[in-house]
């Protein structure tokens, strides 16, 4: 006859959460890659909070008459100004590679590598063409109304630093996600995922691209609507 011995009982109270860590035990089940995103993106949501929040504090305070968002970003189109056309058409984009992001997750947890490549390729286009739209709205506010970073003849100046300074840092962050949509669908493509066992990168790259389209939402907010 066999006899086993009692299992060990955790200590209760403040004893057993010191033994519970001194164990080396792991307190959350979150994959390093995933842990360490939210962790750059937090602090990213501290440098967006900060402009953001200078922003307001100059809009506020300023003096001189702040620009009307809806005539400076105004696009003559058929013998008329159409106010806001280009920033409309700019978040609608923004908002739908969320969605196709969204299903490439999807697919990429199904292992299913023509769709998971074909929609983060799809998300990449959608990135970049938003970035060429956002070129095209610098080029005609330098070269067509004459605003600069230091200076604006509409109106206070501190509308060409904060504007140029918060999407261009947006901007930014942009392309550095097209770039890392268009090197992780050719991961995909090439089986990488596959070998490694997860695509938990998949979805690392969605957390980055939807952080990047939630930033764009208070940026449409404060900046253009306000």
């Amino acid at each position: 006859m066999t006899s086993t011995a009692p299992a060990a009982v955790a200590p209760d109270g403040l004893s057993g959460v010191t033994a519970d860590w001194s164990a080396d035990k792991q307190a959350f089940p979150v994959p390093w890659g995933k842990a360490m995103m939210w962790i750059f993106l937090l602090s990213d949501t501290f440098i967006f909070t900060c402009f953001l929040t200078s922003y307001m504090n100059v809009r506020m305070s300023t003096t001189e008459v702040w620009p009307n968002a809806s005539q400076v970003f105004a696009l003559h189109i058929g013998g008329a100004d159409v106010p806001m056309v280009l920033i409309a058409i700019m978040t609608f984009i923004l908002i739908t590679s969320s969605g196709t992001m969204a299903l490439a997750v999807n697919y990429g947890y199904r292992r299913d590598r023509a769709r998971t490549t074909s929609l983060m390729l799809i998300t990449a286009a959608f990135g970049a063409v938003f970035v060429g739209m956002q070129a095209f709205e610098w080029t005609k506010l330098i070269v067509d109304e004459g605003i600069r970073p230091w200076g604006n003849p509409l109106g206070a100046a501190q509308f060409g630093s904060s504007f140029f300074m918060i999407t261009g840092f947006h901007g930014l962050h942009v392309s550095a996600g097209v770039i890392y949509l268009v090197v992780v669908a050719m991961r995909v493509w090439n089986g990488f995922y596959d070998r490694k066992g997860t695509y938990e990168t998949v979805e690392i790259t969605g957390l980055y691209w939807h952080f990047v389209d939630l930033v764009w939402v208070f940026i449409f907010a404060f900046f253009y609507l306000w």
